[in-house]
């Protein structure tokens, strides 16, 4: 039974669910034109994020002051892990939301609804993020996984955006039953979906065949969220077909949850059995790392160059799982935050060149651009070297903390890899950049809306002052890591 400690817990989660629901109805009670009002839905999404956000804080500052039921805290944790990512997923859901206010207003289709779905989306990330329960985090990680098949294919009278919509869907429910079935075979061999439970039970184990395949099932499934090769071959398809905002969506907020509940389960659940586990996620790493790098280069949509460079970067945030370590886990969390700001910037920049009667897809539609639009030629050139980790960037920061736990760990000959691939990718990065500065292109002027130049400057200022001031964003990741740190150590070791 759900006692009022559980509740004040569940508070954000509670907030938005009440709060999408409202958003999902308001066009059916209010008043005929409310459906085509995109105004009204974009300050009453923002309004559902600011309150989500107070409620956060509220949930945090009771922690300590009421009690949660014996079964609820099995299932739901609200530590400084969880609170790290919801944040960073309230600010990334407003930015999206300010990059989706200009798209939707040229079409037919319903903002409220849009930004239900989001909101929905939203709240399965925030279960994600707090789940500490196999159960849990499969609800959340489900409920987000629909709400995104939805958007993905938002735009139902574009053939592209349907095509997209069901290869993420058809693809993701297989994902999804491998990962049920892998925990299924947990939970035989276990007897618990309690991470910790999983644990302990783990360290009694010397070997279990069934139970080394549950976890390359698990591992297997969690791949595919995070588009990790070769799980990763729905990526460039719904990339270039979803609407552009849900695109940003899907590669920064839907990969930052799932780079939570991959570093919640391996760091606690599966940590005694990491030495057989460690080497196949170390192979998929450097596929990754290889095939999105290489892959890139050969694309001239930019949506499709964006979505192979993604793989790329899953293989980086990899490095840190597969380090088991209090590095590792930090470097997560740093590079969760550069890769999201650095992620939207491009994203601004590409709807930018929509909004103006250009494609905005193809590498050819940025020749010239520093000429018509100096801002965003200068920001994007800013993103990408971000994304590349070249300092001062913060990608730089993000990636130092990766490569030095893999190195740690014993993945000298990973952290190799990925050095060099994070070189190869600067080459089809500055393919963008050869295309700005280097090429003639139309003399217009492209004037931005004011939602997207306020986008593209926060992701600048963030991405230029972590990669400069990096202290405080790396003092926070090591505050909130000690909420995984401290589950983590809950278990009782066997000596091995």
């Amino acid at each position: 039974m759900m006692t009022w400690g559980d509740a004040l817990f569940l508070l954000p989660e509670l907030v938005l669910a009440l709060g999408a629901s409202l958003l999902l109805i308001a066009p059916v009670v209010g008043r005929g034109e409310t459906r085509r009002s995109g105004d009204s839905a974009k300050w009453a999404m923002l309004a559902l994020l600011a309150i989500t956000a107070g409620a956060v804080f509220l949930s945090s500052w009771g922690v300590q002051s009421v009690h949660q039921s014996r079964g609820f805290r099995a299932m739901f944790a609200l530590d400084g892990f969880s609170l790290f990512f919801k944040l960073l997923f309230l600010v990334i859901l407003a930015l999206v939301t300010l990059l989706s206010d200009g798209y939707l207003r040229g079409t037919r289709y319903s903002a409220w609804e849009y930004y239900s779905l989001l909101a929905f989306a939203l709240c399965g990330m925030f279960f994600m993020a707090s789940g500490i329960h196999l159960a849990t985090i499969y609800v959340g990680l489900e409920l987000m996984s629909l709400s995104s098949y939805i958007l993905a294919g938002y735009f139902k009278n574009e053939q592209k955006s349907t095509e997209a919509a069901m290869k993420y869907f058809v693809l993701g429910a297989v994902s999804s039953a491998i990962l049920l079935y892998g925990i299924s075979l947990i939970y035989g061999v276990t007897g618990t979906l309690s991470l910790v439970g999983v644990s302990n039970a783990m360290a009694t184990l010397v070997t279990n065949d069934a139970l080394m395949f549950g976890i390359m099932m698990l591992g297997a499934g969690l791949c595919f969220k995070i588009a990790a090769a070769p799980f990763h071959v729905w990526t460039p398809d719904v990339y270039e077909g979803a609407p552009t905002p849900v695109t940003a969506f899907l590669s920064t907020a839907s990969k930052a949850a799932a780079f939570a509940i991959f570093a919640r389960i391996f760091y606690v659940g599966v940590h005694h059995f990491r030495l057989d586990w460690q080497y196949v996620l170390a192979i998929v790493a450097a596929l990754s790392m290889i095939l999105g790098n290489l892959a890139a280069i050969t694309q001239d949509n930019v949506k499709r160059m964006l979505a192979y460079s993604s793989i790329g970067h899953a293989g980086y945030v990899l490095l840190g799982i597969i380090s088991v370590s209090e590095m590792g886990l930090r470097g997560i969390l740093v590079y969760s935050v550069v890769y999201v700001f650095a992620t939207l910037g491009i994203w601004a920049t590409v709807l930018m060149l929509q909004q103006q009667e250009y494609a905005g897809e193809l590498v050819d539609d940025f020749e010239g651009l520093h000429r018509r639009a100096p801002f965003w030629a200068f920001a994007m050139v800013v993103f990408l070297l971000s994304l590349g980790g070249i300092p001062p960037t913060a990608g730089f920061i993000g990636k130092y903390f990766l490569f030095y736990a893999a190195v740690g760990a014993g993945f000298g000959w990973l952290a190799i890899i990925a050095v060099l691939m994070s070189a190869v990718s600067m080459f089809f990065y500055f393919r963008l950049v050869m295309a700005m500065y280097l090429r003639e292109g139309r003399e217009d002027a492209l004037p931005a809306q004011g939602t997207l130049r306020f986008v593209a400057a926060i992701c600048l200022v963030v991405t230029l002052l972590f990669g400069i001031l990096p202290s405080p964003l790396i003092d926070q990741a090591r505050i909130s890591g000690r909420g995984v740190a401290a589950r983590a150590a809950l278990v009782t070791p066997n000596g091995r």
